[in-house]
């Protein structure tokens, strides 16, 4: 059993094996954190009326996380990547089926869903208990590979389908808005 310590840490590790638990425990709490961020995010976006902007933006933000391949402690092999993006593409459905928009006024807005938190809560439970299972037999690099890569896809993919459907709010509000320019007289 080799030692290594680090000063300025706060842990005494006692072998390579505990280092990576431990990352994987402290990736999880900060992960709980961002579920709790995210929730309070959405819960603020259904009072202000969506956009594209607001649609495209996240998952584009996110792309820069995969600078993390250039690492080869990262990288994945073919197995990995499509077994990371089946999975995301999986959860994403939840995503997918609570997150409706609605035409308020002559804005778009997303609809508050109390499933939502639950399937967030649900999914961070899901991604803990897969990531300490799995973290006894792929490396931390790999697995932190994995589950960006996991992530990106089911953010990719919810991000779609909320834009088919905002286009689709939109033409039907434009349609509206045509309407009632051809139908109103001024008098």
């Amino acid at each position: 059993m080799t030692k290594a310590y680090n000063k300025g840490t706060l842990f005494t590790f006692k072998t390579k094996g505990m280092i990576e638990m431990n990352f994987v425990l402290l990736s999880s709490i900060v992960a709980v954190f961002m579920m709790i961020g995210v929730t309070f995010v959405r819960l603020k976006a259904s009072a202000k009326p969506a956009s594209l902007k607001k649609i495209i933006l996240p998952p584009v933000f996110m792309s820069t996380g995969a600078l993390m391949y250039i690492v080869p402690e990262f990288r994945l092999t073919p197995q990995e990547m499509a077994e990371a993006i089946t999975v995301g593409l999986v959860f994403s459905v939840l995503l997918i089926k609570t997150s409706k928009f609605e035409i308020r006024g002559q804005e778009i807005y997303l609809k508050r869903s109390k499933a939502f938190i639950f399937i967030l809560v649900g999914l961070l439970a899901v991604r803990i208990g897969l990531k300490a299972y799995l973290s006894q037999s792929i490396s931390y690099g790999e697995l932190s590979g994995m589950f960006f890569l996991l992530a990106f896809s089911m953010i990719v993919s919810w991000r779609i389908a909320m834009y088919r459907s905002y286009k689709k709010l939109e033409l039907e509000l434009k349609k509206q808005d045509d309407y009632y320019d051809k139908n109103v007289k001024l008098t």
